[in-house]
């Protein structure tokens, strides 16, 4: 082999590892800042190292080169097909630009794709407790703040969330009142045994829901005006799904969440 074919191959190498670079270093900063979830968790893991190999590739490149003097060959050849080599660099150029916006798009539609999959995966779930487990659901609807309905619920909680393998997470979330103020009561994530706590002990403030505005909004539509929507939302990872389900004039509702490192740092 010659050394002009040697400058090509090396010239190309080069050129495809800047090009992967360039595309994956975009792609994994529009997953980081915008947050879409597409490929699996550990992506960073991945990153990081196809990093080190495209920049192996490069160094080594560029070792051959020097070796070589391929600057001044490839300076020579340059020189012979310069006017055909600028008309396919501009639309090089051209059509490098343009698969910015198209890696983007499918990049969104990914996303979009990903947490619809997710979003009907969880609604069967849930579908199926309230179809195959009226048992338990029953039992959950008979609300008493105490130690034996938590501990109960923990229970039941704990064995529904086995029953599908999409479920992650499952609490119960349940309306009460706290001082006059209506308030939403979440469980499952809190176990007690006989010796931990007795009943005085327990504080209904330890177990009050936290959200926004909007969920407010959505649980007050829920539990005041029986209005038994399923609510989906996705944030920064994380999947959340309020299930609510009516039964003899009671409501509670089952929420699901999913937390997921798709590539974050420190993932």
């Amino acid at each position: 082999m010659n050394k002009e074919k040697i400058v090509k191959i090396c010239n190309i190498i080069a050129l495809i590892s800047i090009i992967l670079l360039i595309y994956w270093v975009f792609i994994f900063i529009n997953i980081t800042v915008f947050g879409f979830k597409v490929f699996k968790e550990n992506i960073t893991q991945s990153f990081y190292l196809s990093i080190l190999g495209i920049l192996s590739l490069l160094i080594g490149t560029l070792i051959i080169n020097i070796m070589l003097n391929l600057t001044r060959i490839a300076d020579y050849i340059s020189n012979k097909n310069n006017e055909i080599k600028k008309t396919i660099n501009k639309k090089f150029i051209g059509i490098f630009i343009v698969t910015f916006p198209i890696i983007f798009s499918l990049l969104f539609l990914g996303d979009i794709m990903t947490a619809n999959k997710k979003k009907q995966f969880i609604i069967n779930a849930g579908n199926n407790i309230r179809a195959n487990y009226k048992d338990e659901i029953s039992q959950l609807m008979n609300y008493e703040f105490d130690k034996k309905y938590i501990s109960a619920a923990t229970e039941i909680l704990g064995y529904l969330s086995k029953s599908d393998e999409s479920i992650k997470r499952i609490q119960l979330i349940i309306n009460d009142n706290y001082n006059d103020d209506s308030v939403y009561l979440i469980f499952g994530n809190n176990y007690f045994t006989n010796d931990d706590k007795n009943i005085n002990d327990i504080n209904k403030v330890d177990y009050i829901f936290k959200c926004s505005s909007d969920e407010k909004k959505y649980l007050r539509e829920i539990f005041n005006d029986k209005k038994v929507n399923i609510r989906f939302s996705k944030y920064d990872g994380k999947y959340e799904l309020y299930y609510p389900i009516e039964y003899n004039n009671k409501i509670i509702i089952l929420y699901f969440t999913d937390y997921q490192e798709y590539g974050k740092f420190g993932s």
